[in-house]
């Protein structure tokens, strides 16, 4: 936590001094600023309760099995709109992007991961519409393709993503989910579309490789 009186350093620059750019594990098409042991986030957190953790600075494996699968699988967003939702670092937004996407726009609730989003565009050499906003509780989004990368590891919040993706498939919205089959994974709820062993920075997993899936609603492709 941000101590008192320490004023907030500008999330462009301290991204650029302190998260060193790197390949992202098992997905060495695409490089991340990515935090380290010395990265000292903590002076770039927010001091209040309700401030986001910094989750946009590791790739997290549901994002980086959707980041897979969509580079080997580009046919799943070539022409077409997609949004990431809780994107983070951009990781899935950057795939979507290298694989031919029209048009790919990145959403998170934290400024910060905002600012990495669009630092790692340009290290990609990608072009994406990053902005901070909740947008689950409001109608379905202007999209062909909603990718949800690692959202289900808080019960309260796997809920409200559920009824946000059931409304967004109604309007004839194509989800697909990574996840490494966090505890509120609604799995009887989902198709396994593809499986890859991808590193993990959630979930105590410290970085090492887990078994991450792919996943569909059911009824959606």
């Amino acid at each position: 936590m941000k101590r008192p009186g320490m004023s907030q350093p500008d999330p462009a620059a301290f991204i650029r001094a302190n998260l060193p750019i790197s390949p992202v594990p098992s997905i060495p098409e695409i490089c991340l600023h990515t935090a380290g042991p010395a990265s000292g986030l903590w002076r770039l957190a927010g001091s209040r309760e309700a401030d986001p953790p910094p989750y946009w600075a590791y790739p997290w494996a549901g994002g980086a099995v959707l980041a897979r699968h969509l580079l080997d699988q580009p046919e799943t967003v070539a022409g077409r709109r997609v949004l990431d939702l809780g994107a983070g670092s951009g990781l899935v937004a950057i795939a979507a992007a290298k694989a031919g996407a029209r048009t790919v726009t990145a959403v998170d609730i934290d400024a910060n991961a905002i600012v990495a989003i669009g630092l790692n565009a340009a290290i990609n050499g990608v072009d994406i519409v990053a902005r901070a906003a909740d947008i689950i509780e409001g109608p379905p989004p202007e999209t062909d393709l909603l990718a949800v990368g690692d959202l289900f590891y808080d019960p309260a919040l796997a809920l409200r993503v559920m009824a946000f993706l059931r409304r967004c498939q109604t309007s004839g919205i194509e989800v697909l989910i990574g996840d490494p089959e966090r505890a509120y994974l609604p799995q009887d709820e989902l198709r396994r579309i593809a499986t890859h062993a991808v590193a993990d920075f959630g979930g105590g997993c410290g970085g090492g490789a887990v078994p991450a899936g792919v996943f569909s609603l059911f009824g959606n492709g």
